[in-house]
């Protein structure tokens, strides 16, 4: 074990975040600590790195284990250093090692000395040993996958936005090489570009991670544990986070079954009790009837709880065929050339995906295409009847922070009334005296819920949205995703959110060499587009002559011509595909006697008798997780080997 908690309980005020709850991080875990906005999980972190102290039991640390910990936090560090010196921070020992031979290098010129020449020697043995000649190659391999630029590498720390410092500081720790990383919404200042980096990163990191994130594709791709902050327990699985839903849904759908059977056995022996308790022949089963039903382990009803935010999209009217057309765009920033002869058109009924790496200039082209931009080149027509409503990122801090809840809404200009404005609200999990909270009182989650609130009461035929699922928990963004499908309207958005993008859109846009290019399709049918011309180029560039073409030439005259021998299909080894045909055939039956065991094991489940003891229902109940993994890993493998002899037989 690296790090831990023994029997923590943790109270943050009179809340409880946490009851006795033991945890170990040991050596190789990925793992991702999920919960719905507010349950805690930034706050476990702090318990973890010890900046808040646990009202009972321990936080257990290994002699030596170092931690590095990223957190919005870190945003208050300032410094004139440039970028690269920053992230190089990470090598103190190299660093100081340098000053040192540099020191003794001097001193050993004016003086000849065998102790300092012998320090000057072990010094530069431990510089050789830490990799100490590398390190500015290091920084600058890590620095280049988080986004930067050479020239940004050079240029002050300072004149960084928020985001663009968060990474200087992942880079600087993931240089540090900490045996325990934990990460706090690392992909929240990332575009794709440099989430991708980081998940090949990470997915090769020596140490332990853990991960607090909204995003799905991010945590299914790194995490091999999940641990869950739910009802003030901790709740473990053994997977990533498409194995915890299920996993989580079988657990529920158990206990519940185990609930009803044994509240209608708890029922059975009570009308047997009522019935002969008063009969002197039967008093004494009746009796026995009673204590068993005393000494029984209940079985607590369970049900998910999770907070509902009630997404409603509505629209007032119906546009014009064509919302938006922009002709002949230009903008840049200085020297910075974002768009230059830009044209696209957004029809009714698009829902656009803006994707592609920071920089490239999405929401600046979303501000043109809402209005909100100025001094750009081209023009942008809008089309007959267009309600819009715009979501951008800056509209957190635009929302006015000594105002209520209610009075911010309220100055939305929607025409509802205050019962009505309280009653949306209470949708987005305001109720009672919350709508009565000022902004500035508001985690970054709930100011996100205020602002999409008011872009809903606006009933807009059009949407544009920078970032809105940032701040939202992973459910959040399900209920804001499976809106977007259900809202009659169009709507154009920039998100980094893979699983977000790859639910709502069905067209998406790039800006390509500062042009606007678009793909008509979902996100999934875009990558596997991107693939397939990635593979294309590969396979054309492999088959390219490398050769002087002149050389070519010269050859082709002084050889003689050879007819093109004919294309014929590669033999089939029958061999194997005999062998794969019998695995297959093996593993099917397997599956099919899988199967049944599962069938009995779930009548088992269902049988009242197996609630009367406590120890045979654990064993029924690990009987049947054990089967459940045995038949998933079967089919897996089933799959597998039909895909393998469809590859062969084809």
């Amino acid at each position: 074990m690296l790090i831990g908690l023994q029997n923590v309980t943790f109270e943050f005020g009179a809340r409880v975040i946490v009851e006795d709850a033991t945890w170990h991080i040991n050596p190789g875990e990925r793992i991702g600590l999920i919960g719905y906005n507010g349950t805690g999980k930034s706050t476990l972190l702090k318990v973890l790195v010890g900046q808040y102290l646990p009202s009972k039991g321990s936080v257990e640390k290994g002699r030596d284990v170092s931690i590095g910990y990223l957190h919005q936090d870190l945003l208050s560090f300032e410094t004139t250093d440039t970028i690269l010196e920053v992230a190089m921070g990470a090598f103190e020992r190299v660093r100081q090692l340098e000053k040192e031979i540099e020191a003794l290098g001097i001193e050993l010129e004016t003086r000849e000395d065998e102790k300092l020449l012998t320090d000057y020697t072990d010094k530069l043995h431990e510089m050789d040993v830490l990799d100490g000649y590398n390190i500015q190659y290091k920084t600058e391999e890590v620095l280049h996958g988080l986004g930067f630029t050479n020239e940004q590498m050079l240029k002050p720390y300072q004149q960084f936005s928020g985001g663009w410092r968060m990474r200087v500081l992942l880079a600087k720790m993931i240089l540090q090489a900490p045996d325990v990383l934990l990460l706090d919404e690392p992909t929240n200042h990332l575009d794709l570009p440099s989430i991708e980096w980081l998940e090949k990163y990470l997915l090769h990191y020596q140490g332990s991670v853990v991960i607090v994130s909204h995003d799905k594709y991010f945590m299914n791709r790194m995490v091999n544990k999940i641990v869950e902050i739910y009802q003030q327990e901790l709740h473990i699985y053994s997977g990533d986070y498409e194995y915890y839903e299920i996993e989580k849904e079988q657990r529920v759908e158990i206990q519940q079954r185990a609930f009803e059977n044994q509240q209608d056995y708890i029922k059975q022996q009570e009308r047997f009790i009522e019935r002969f308790r008063a009969k002197a022949s039967k008093a004494a089963a009746a009796q026995s009837a009673m204590k068993r039903l005393d000494k029984i382990d209940r079985i607590e009803n369970v049900q998910i709880e999770r907070p509902n935010i009630k997404i409603n999209f509505q629209v007032n009217s119906q546009p014009g065929r064509v919302l938006v057309t922009l002709k002949e765009i230009h903008k840049q920033y200085g020297d910075n050339l974002i768009v230059e002869n830009g044209a696209a058109e957004i029809d009714r009924g698009d829902k656009i995906a803006l994707i592609g790496a920071n920089g490239k200039g999405k929401s600046t082209l979303l501000r043109i295409i809402a209005g909100t931009e100025e001094n750009f080149g081209g023009e942008r027509v809008w089309g007959h009847n267009v309600e819009s409503s715009f979501y951008a990122q800056h509209q957190l801090e635009a929302l006015t922070m000594d105002n209520t809840i209610l009075n911010e809404m309220m100055e939305s200009r929607s025409g509802k009334t205050e019962l009505e404005l309280r009653s949306l609200l209470g949708c987005f999990l305001f109720s009672g005296d919350d709508t009565d909270k000022k902004i500035k009182l508001l985690s970054g989650g709930e100011k996100a819920r205020v602002a999409l609130a008011k872009v809903i009461v606006s009933k807009s035929n059009f949407l544009m949205l920078d970032e809105p699922t940032n701040h939202l928990d992973m459910h959040s963004v399900e209920l804001l995703a499976d809106a977007l499908n259900k809202y009659e309207g169009s709507l154009i958005l920039v998100s980094h959110d893979r699983y977000f993008v790859s639910k709502t859109a069905n067209k998406i846009w790039e800006i390509v060499d500062h042009e606007i290019k678009e793909f008509k399709g979902t996100y999934a049918e875009y990558l596997e587009w991107k693939e397939r011309m990635a593979k294309q180029a590969k396979e054309e560039s492999r088959k390219a002559p490398k050769d002087d073409p002149k050389d070519k030439k010269d050859e082709q005259k002084s050889k003689p011509v050879e007819a093109p021998k004919p294309v014929t299909k590669p033999r089939i080894d029958n061999t194997e595909l005999k062998k794969l045909q019998n695995k297959f055939q093996k593993i099917e039956q397997e599956l099919e006697q899988l199967k049944k065991q599962k069938q009995t094991v779930e009548l088992e489940l269902a049988a009242p008798d197996n609630y009367k003891n406590a120890t045979k229902f654990a064993e029924t109940e690990r009987n049947y997780k054990s089967i459940t993994e045995q038949v998933k890993k079967a089919e897996s493998q089933y799959e597998e080997l039909f895909e393998q002899i469809m590859e062969m037989e084809n």
